[in-house]
């Protein structure tokens, strides 16, 4: 945990600018379609002087898609095992596979939390780094399901476990939970990413998100464990789809509640 007394509180306008760079801009619905993919995709290049988002998120099938459309800054995430977090390790290394023969540049794994839940941490840890070496070289996120784990003791082992295993971000959850991203959850991960001696392990806030006001709580966690220099989209991640809205009503200016609204 850094002890910087300097760090100042980070301003809306200043929490949208960077919520923006570090946006993993989300579709994983079930009745995706190509259309909404397209989309997405636009949404996600949006206009030079606003900037544009670090990655888009979608399901594996979509991935290709993605990828054309999108400038190579823009990387492409897909997620597997998801969202249920089997121990199946033959399913996640097939579907690992197809999202990077595809053109993905990261992946999104969910922990086997339940099992982790039941003591099989020996099993999980195994799991994860046959995962971390079928990922290889692409951006490992694992997703702990925060929410699911409950308490801060299941929360820290879980995000040990994935830092162990050699992630290159943790994170919250998979938005398909009852509960999702809390700020005690991140606090808690962060608290291990700070504490693991990995300098360039990264977290990321998925689920619930969707204000820049929420996103902003984030930041300064982020900033009072890993240091301000930890927010960019190397080391912060926000997985959301009505985040973006907020974020271009907050540098426009408007009322950002009601652009909010609208996605």
């Amino acid at each position: 945990m850094t002890t910087d007394m300097s760090l100042e509180p980070i301003s809306l306008e200043q929490a949208a600018r960077l919520a923006l760079r570090c946006l993993d801009l989300t579709s994983l619905n079930d009745g995706d379609t190509a259309a909404d993919i397209d989309a997405l995709c636009e949404r996600a290049i949006g206009a030079p002087e606003r900037g544009h988002v670090a990655a888009v998120c979608v399901w594996p099938k979509f991935v290709a898609q993605a990828r054309a459309a999108l400038p190579k800054d823009i990387r492409v995430a897909a997620v597997a095992n998801f969202p249920d977090g089997s121990l199946d390790l033959p399913r996640v290394l097939a579907e690992v596979d197809a999202i990077a023969q595809a053109g993905a540049q990261e992946v999104d794994v969910v922990l086997p939390y339940r099992a982790l839940m039941k003591g099989q941490s020996t099993e999980v840890g195994e799991f994860l780094a046959e995962v971390r070496h079928a990922t290889r070289p692409l951006t490992l996120k694992v997703i702990i399901e925060s929410g699911e784990l409950g308490s801060p003791a299941r929360i820290a082992e879980a995000t040990r476990q994935a830092l162990m295993a050699g992630a290159d971000f943790v994170k919250t959850s998979t938005g398909k939970s009852k509960v999702s991203a809390t700020p005690e959850a991140a606090a808690a991960m962060l608290r291990e990413i700070a504490g693991s001696g990995l300098g360039n392990a990264g977290f990321k806030a998925s689920g619930g998100i969707r204000s820049v006001a929420d996103a902003r709580v984030y930041l300064q966690l982020a900033a009072e464990a890993l240091g301000a220099g930890a927010l960019t989209p190397q080391r912060l991640r926000f997985g959301a789809s009505g985040l973006l809205g907020d974020i271009e009503a907050v540098l426009a200016g408007q009322d950002s509640a009601a652009v909010s609204a609208a996605y």
